[in-house]
């Protein structure tokens, strides 16, 4: 059965629990039948044998003389329904018998079998003698000279009609059931249309189409429509992690170049040097000291980067494990974040204020880790002096907002655009995208250490930003309870 169609399957189920249905009421409707005939029939030689049985006298009467006229016994024996009358004396012999001239002599019972018949009124069945049929015979006592008398009556009408009957039923039911299952394939082609339109819809996403769906083949509230919603929001699904995993692999190939990138140009600073040095390239003590200088530089610049990495792999892995929280207030980092950059740039005007510029600085407790959120404002700091130019007024603002606490830096610099600001927080993501390296530029892990060591808090850092209209990144932290 495995190897056909569904379409086949379903079909020969139909069609198996039809004939079985077909079968079923025509041996019901055929027992009935031959029931009710036996009843009838039963019922007319028990009334027949009833009455004779009374009316017999001191001896058997004489049927010779009724059988010699024909003409009126046949049709009086044909209308009590009993063509065949026999009396049996007391010691079982054929005292007489009477019987409609219609009947061949040889296809009546034989008196053996006519003597067997109990008299208590019970019909029975009894083979003709030539075995062309068979008879039904009632048997009951006479009153007045303890004889029997027999009715009997032949099957054969009852037993054709039943005979027609089945046929009857064999070729309706075999009519209705090739007709039936000629109307049952067709509905069922159309009834699993729709699934044939999901194998489609399944076979082209199999082969690489995955913004295809299920159409709308059938209301939602069937069970076609709810199979073609759940397909669709699987197909979603599977659109999404396949656009999320493509995404994270293009996010993986960057990195690794940059990577690459970064690790490279220091370590060919500090090759280069060395060749140079084994060369005989560098005479002097001068020159050697200056290849000692190049070499310092970008080994602290390779520490700086590899430590960079591992915090943002072990913030990635377990954030919470990296920090070592306590009460504090973000004013102290604010207050220290303004010192800092009047000492990077003792020309750039610095404001403390509370959020959003409205007012004097307030108080923002919060449970954290000092070192780590201090390693947060230099990133924002460090940012806001390294992409503004000298001079660049430069706003801390501290307090609490929305139920949180917040700390922002804002710079009235150039800004960025909406394209640059989505992917500021990106690792290794640099607004110039140049590969040159000038003395102190970031490798672009700053803001993306920012935000995951924010997150590992429970909060956020969050930019607002338009081109020409400076910057605003906004540290918010849960209070402290």
């Amino acid at each position: 059965m495995s190897r056909f169609s569904l379409r086949a399957r379903l079909l020969l189920l139909t069609t198996g629990l039809l004939l079985a249905g077909l079968t079923l009421i025509s041996a019901v409707v055929t027992e009935h039948l031959e029931r009710y005939q036996l009843n009838r029939l039963d019922h007319q030689l028990g009334t027949l044998t009833s009455i004779i049985s009374r009316v017999s006298g001191d001896g058997p009467p004489d049927v010779e003389q009724a059988g010699a006229r024909p003409e009126l016994l046949g049709p009086a024996l044909d209308l009590f329904g009993t063509p065949y009358l026999v009396y049996l004396d007391a010691n079982g012999a054929v005292s007489g018998r009477v019987h409609s001239p219609g009947l061949n002599e040889a296809a009546l019972p034989t008196r053996e079998q006519l003597r067997a018949i109990p008299a208590d009124g019970r019909a029975m069945d009894l083979p003709a003698a030539d075995g062309s049929g068979r008879w039904r015979a009632v048997a009951r006592p006479t009153v007045g000279w303890g004889g029997t008398v027999i009715a009997a009556a032949p099957l054969t009408e009852a037993d054709a009609t039943i005979t027609q009957l089945r046929a009857s039923s064999l070729v309706g039911g075999v009519v209705l059931l090739v007709l039936l299952t000629g109307v049952g394939w067709f509905a069922l082609g159309r009834g699993l249309r729709p699934l044939r339109r999901i194998e489609h819809t399944a076979a082209a996403i199999a082969g690489g189409d995955l913004t295809h769906r299920v159409p709308g083949l059938a209301p939602p509230g069937t069970e076609i429509g709810h199979l073609g919603a759940s397909l669709n929001t699987m197909l979603g699904q599977l659109e999404r992690a396949f656009a999320d995993r493509t995404a994270a692999e293009n996010r993986m190939r960057t990195f690794v170049s940059d990577v690459s990138h970064e690790l490279r140009t220091p370590l060919f600073v500090i090759k280069g040097s060395t060749e140079l040095y084994r060369m005989g390239a560098l005479p002097g003590p001068a020159d050697v000291d200056a290849a000692m200088g190049r070499i310092d530089r970008e080994a602290t610049r390779l520490t700086a980067l590899t430590e960079d990495l591992m915090l943002l792999a072990q913030l990635d892995d377990a954030p919470e494990s990296q920090l070592e929280p306590a009460p504090m207030d973000l004013r102290t980092l604010a207050n220290d974040a303004r010192h800092d950059l009047r000492a990077l740039d003792p020309s750039r005007p610095v404001e403390l204020t509370g959020p959003g510029g409205g007012g004097p600085p307030g108080p923002a407790p919060v449970c954290a880790d000092e070192d780590r959120l201090r390693q947060v404002v230099a990133n924002l700091v460090g940012n806001a002096a390294a992409h503004t130019p000298p001079g660049t007024p430069v706003r801390i603002g501290v307090g609490t907002a929305g139920g949180r606490a917040v700390l922002e830096v804002a710079d009235t610099g150039p800004g960025m655009t909406a394209e640059q600001a989505g992917r500021v927080f990106d690792r290794f993501y640099r607004t110039d995208r140049s590969r040159n390296r000038s003395a102190g530029t970031s490798a672009g892990l700053g803001l993306a250490i920012a935000r995951s060591l924010a997150r590992a808090h429970g909060g956020d850092v969050e930019l607002e930003t338009a081109l020409g209209e400076g910057a605003r990144f906004r540290l918010t932290l849960p209070l402290l309870d």
